[in-house]
Order: C-alpha cells, then sequence, then structure tokens
C-alpha cells in the first residue's frame, strides 16, 4: 500500500534527476524521527546526491541548486531536507555522513 509521502518522494526524484542526471540519488523519509512536531503535515527528508553539477562548487552553492531544483516542493510539501551533496570523486564511504552509510547497505 503507497504511504502519504510517496508522491512527494517521486516528485522529488523527479525534479532531481531532471536538474542534475545524478549518478547516485538516495531519498529518505525522516518524518517517523519527527512525530509531534509542529510542521508534522510537511514532510522532513534526508537525501544523497552525487552528481557531476557539483564538481568545483562550494557545499552552500550545492545547497542552493537542491533548494532551486525543489523549489515548488518546499512550498507546499517538503517541511526540512538534510542534504548530501557530493562530486563524483568526492564519494566514499567514509565522506558520508554515518546515518546515510546505513541507507547504502
Amino acid at each position: 500500500m503507497p504511504t502519504a509521502s510517496e508522491p512527494v518522494l517521486e516528485a522529488m526524484r523527479a525534479a532531481l534527476e531532471q536538474a542534475f542526471a545524478p549518478r547516485t540519488l538516495e531519498i529518505v523519509d525522516d518524518g517517523a524521527r519527527h512525530a509531534g512536531h509542529a510542521n508534522a503535515g510537511r514532510g522532513h527528508y534526508r537525501l544523497l546526491l552525487v552528481a557531476e553539477a557539483f564538481r568545483g562548487r562550494a557545499p552552500l552553492e550545492r545547497h542552493r541548486m537542491v533548494y532551486a531544483a525543489l523549489a515548488p516542493l518546499l512550498a507546499t510539501s517538503v517541511h526540512a531536507l538534510n542534504i548530501t551533496a557530493r562530486a563524483p570523486d568526492e564519494m566514499t564511504d567514509s565522506s558520508l555522513p554515518r546515518d546515510l552509510r546505513d541507507i547504502r547497505q
């Protein structure tokens, strides 16, 4: 049975694939960790994105690029994003935050 977040996840995936043609794209619905939160009706997500578009760009610029690609969803369906954005040559399991290492296995 589909969950309420599945349409949002699909829309996020489509927007990010169109904007970045990523080598790796992993999106985790983190809403259960925020039950009872004031904005619980809008989603909390963790995102791992590896794309050539991030090569040579500072972390803040990478985040701005992701926010721009997801702008319509941020206004309606997404409350919080935990973003890990890397260029392909920066991608090693040891370079990932611990919580994202878990989803890669």
